[in-house]
């Protein structure tokens, strides 16, 4: 029977409704996270039955210089970029961070296990398999380019 307290909502419903929420606010505040790296850095997060795909442009970045780890329940991602300054040229105006230090909440149906990167071109994809609690690790990092 359908019921006003549940919304009209029947009680495996109504479980599935408070857990598909609770989901929704976890993606919610990574979406917020993203929206607030610096505007020079592009992401995108895509999703799908098994695992989240998560793409960071960062141009000037190699696998060799980007560092990325689960713990407690966030993603930390630590890059650095290098940049050439040509030996006749000085800055006029510098607006390309060197570094990146994010702390992003990872999804509450990611894991780290098993988590794969890599980075070609100046973009990481990094693929977090859906699972349980997420366990402390970090993430190998493969440089397509090298």
């Amino acid at each position: 029977m359908r019921g006003p307290a549940t919304g009209g909502l029947r009680a495996g419903e109504t479980a599935a409704f408070f857990a598909w929420g609770f989901l929704a606010s976890a993606m919610s505040a990574l979406r917020d996270a993203l929206r607030d790296l610096p505007e020079t850095v592009f992401a995108d997060l895509l999703e799908s039955d098994d695992a989240y795909l998560l793409v960071i442009d960062l141009p000037g970045a190699t696998g060799e210089t980007v560092d990325v780890n689960v713990a407690a329940g966030k993603l930390e991602i630590e890059a650095r970029r290098e940049k050439a300054l040509p030996p006749e040229f000085r800055y006029v105006e510098e607006d390309r961070a060197l570094f990146l230090d994010a702390e992003l909440p990872l999804p509450p149906d990611a894991t780290g296990a098993d988590a794969e990167g890599s980075m070609k071109r100046g973009v990481l994809e990094l693929r977090l398999p859906k699972a349980g609690a997420a366990p402390e690790t970090t993430i190998p990092i493969q440089d397509a380019d090298a």
